[in-house]
């Protein structure tokens, strides 16, 4: 996550046509939370991602995200993705169900001291059924396997709209606001012009097949 930029002054700002506006909020835990008892699922297990498995990855990647817009790794190409999935100091999971892949789950640990939640979903077939919390007390579970100061992830206004409240019941605390500007994925081509219908779609002038 790139935080180098100046900060914005107040007011509104204009942005170049064809981007999106992503209002980041960032959460954080300092001690370990008393989780309680182990969710029981006979329905879903929690299992390493194999690393040589990129188009399994940029599948799931896709159904847990694409509503989302995510784009990040669908951006990487065949080596850069590969060098994040063997990576050492990422953990990248699959919450396996017994109808085939129903979540992600990347902990990112190489920040000494710290572990990072960069990815953490489940595609929309499963939501509110309780998978969430169960992918989360895992997610926790090792995030704090090992000595860690502390906890953290990102989540913003194109994520589900009951997440905050979700991470915040987790025990994560808000601590920093950020604004991302990026270039709206369905112009680009990245992922199609249906994705994210609740996000409206503003083509620039300019933009040619639409």
């Amino acid at each position: 996550m790139k935080t180098s930029n100046p900060v914005l002054p107040l007011g509104y700002s204009a942005i170049p046509p064809g981007a999106l506006v992503n209002a980041v909020t960032c959460l954080e835990m300092r001690t370990p939370p008393v989780l309680g008892a182990t969710p029981e699922s006979s329905e879903f297990s929690l299992l390493r991602w194999p690393v040589d498995d990129l188009d399994g990855y940029r599948a799931l990647y896709r159904r847990v995200g694409e509503d989302l817009l995510w784009t990040s790794r669908l951006e990487l190409s065949d080596e850069a993705l590969g060098a994040v999935l063997s990576d050492p100091q990422v953990e990248i999971y699959v919450l396996q169900g017994t109808a085939g892949p129903a979540g992600l789950l990347e902990l990112d640990f190489s920040v000494k001291g710290e572990c990072e939640i960069v990815f953490f979903g489940v595609v929309a077939d499963v939501i509110g059924r309780g998978v969430g919390w169960y992918l989360m007390f895992n997610a926790l579970l090792r995030a704090w396997r090992d000595p860690v100061e502390r906890v953290w992830l990102h989540t913003c206004n194109f994520d589900h709209p009951k997440a905050m409240a979700f991470y915040q019941r987790a025990g994560f605390r808000p601590y920093a606001y950020l604004v991302e500007v990026i270039e709206d994925p369905r112009v680009t081509g990245v992922l199609p012009r249906t994705a994210a219908p609740q996000i409206p779609l503003i083509v620039p002038p300019d933009a040619t097949d639409f």
